[in-house]
């Protein structure tokens, strides 16, 4: 892994501009978080936000896809894409030793997204939250210096829980929009 960038001030403004209209949920939890944690946290998460829009709101959601994998791939040879959050992104996941497989496997739920899953039982809805809010639980908690076997599970476990709720909160826009995450069993 190469030397970690500093986490430059005016990117992770940029990452909290970003958050502040995007993401409003966790741009106003973020503020009870000590800057310790609230700064690489804001940095991660503008990241995250880029890859779900990339495969959201993508004319080729498969093309966003790509790019998010691209753009991954830049930051963990330590030579980010030219944008605030890759940048940032990248600081954070090198400084804090965030294994590469935890981003990859929320792009991966992204790529379920962008194919349409449906899900069978509650089990493969399991799989799809672990990927998508599961991963940013565990390294949420890396963030936060707390690396036990036992401390990860839980916070993929709460992560995925968070998902569930907003999958119940937004059953009706989801299915507005072609999606159908509610187990089909």
């Amino acid at each position: 892994m190469p030397d970690a960038p500093m986490l430059r001030p005016e990117d992770l403004t940029a990452c909290a501009d970003l958050l502040r209209v995007g993401s409003k949920s966790f741009h106003a939890a973020a503020l009870l978080l000590p800057r310790r944690v609230r700064d690489p946290a804001t940095a991660l998460y503008a990241f995250c936000r880029l890859g779900d829009d990339a495969v959201d709101n993508a004319a080729d959601p498969r093309e966003g896809l790509r790019e998010m994998q691209q753009r991954l791939e830049a930051a963990y040879k330590g030579a980010p894409m030219d944008h605030a959050a890759d940048r940032a992104f990248a600081a954070v996941a090198l400084s804090h030793r965030i294994p590469r497989t935890l981003p990859g496997a929320l792009i991966e739920g992204f790529a379920w997204d962008a194919e349409g899953r449906r899900y069978e039982s509650i089990d493969a809805l399991h799989g799809y939250c672990a990927r998508v809010a599961g991963t940013v639980g565990a390294m949420m908690t890396l963030l936060m210096g707390v690396s036990s076997h036992a401390a990860l599970a839980r916070a993929t476990d709460l992560g995925a829980a968070m998902q569930l709720t907003n999958i119940a909160r937004d059953v009706g826009e989801d299915a507005r929009n072609g999606r159908l995450y509610p187990p089909l069993d």
